[in-house]
Formats: structure tokens, sequence, C-alpha cells
């Protein structure tokens, strides 16, 4: 067993030994600390790379990720209710309603009363909206393809699996709902 006393600070840190509050802490964590830091890692640079370029054309829009978000899931299943969408982003009604408001008075989205309950809000693309997600999903499309070409077509299942087991086992049924979703679990 390893004393205590001579690991660093922040290893200390990891197993609950607290570091001097006023003393910097100059080592790296490291594997040693039970954490796979180079998958973490990896996640961070790829996650920053697939979404810069949907970022620059965002911004010139002076839109953000969740309305690149509201987008996405509004083109990708027309007449997604307003509860609907909410369940899929996982945020709340009053974090949705700046972004909706924004797409909606911009001609991105268009909101239709619900043809059985007319208190709920369905949500369409417009023209304009359609022609903005394509635009959006075109570089990380391409990044994706680049991607699978240089790991193998092969690995794509592995690939839909791995990205599958990672989301919250109650909340994957949402993916099963995508439309053209061929991964759906048994």
């Amino acid at each position: 067993m390893t004393d205590i006393n001579s690991r660093s600070d922040a290893a200390r840190a990891v197993h609950g030994v607290p570091a001097a509050a006023d003393a910097p802490v100059k080592d790296a964590l490291s594997v040693e600390d039970g954490i796979d830091f180079a998958i973490i890692e990896l996640f961070f640079f790829a996650y920053r790379d697939f979404t810069s370029d949907p970022d620059e054309i965002l911004g010139e829009l002076d839109f953000g990720r969740a309305h690149h978000r509201v987008v996405h899931f509004v083109n990708r299943m027309p007449g997604l209710t307003v509860a609907e969408l909410l369940d899929v982003l996982q945020i709340t009604k009053q974090s949705l309603a700046r972004v909706l408001k924004q797409l909606i008075d911009s001609g991105y989205i268009m909101q239709v009363q619900g043809p059985r309950d007319r208190r709920q809000r369905e949500l369409y693309p417009s023209a304009r909206g359609r022609e903005l997600a394509l635009r959006l999903a075109a570089p990380q499309s391409r990044r994706i393809r680049e991607a699978l070409r240089q790991t193998g077509p092969e690995h794509r299942a592995a690939i839909e699996t791995f990205l599958r087991a990672m989301v919250n086992t109650e909340l994957r049924p949402q993916i099963d709902r995508l439309p053209g979703n061929l991964s759906a679990e048994p």
C-alpha cells in the first residue's frame, strides 16, 4: 500500500486528503488516480473540433449551441411538441423559451397549435430553418465521414454502441425515436 504522505497533493485530493490550501499543485493528475484521462481528453478535443465549424456559422447569426440543438431536433422530428423538445434536450422551460423565441422571431422555426390539444405547441422548421440545419450539419458530417474513413467503416457499429452506452440508460429510448435510426437496441 502506498504511504498517503508520499503521494502528490493532487492524488491526495482525489483520495479525499485535502492539499494545503495555499500551496500550488505542480504535478499533473495521472492514470494512477484511477481515471481514464486519455479518453476524457479525447472527448474534450473531439467535442471542441466537432462544434467549431457550426459555432462559426451560429456566431454569424448571433446564435449559440442551444439554438443549434433546437434547430437540429426540430428538423429531425418536425411536429415535435415543446414538451417533447424539453425532454430531449433535458433543459428547463425557461432555458428553452428565450432560444425558441429567437428562432421563431428570426423565421427559422414555426410554432403551430396542436390539433388535439390547443395548449400543445408543435414545432416545425421553416424552409430557412431547414437550410440552417443542413448548413450546420454539413461540416459535422464531413468530420464524421473522415473519422470513419480513418478508423475503417467496419468499426462504425462499435462506435455507435460505444456512444449509445455513454447515454444514460433511461434516456436511450430517445435515440430509438429518431427518424432513420438503424442502431436501435433489440
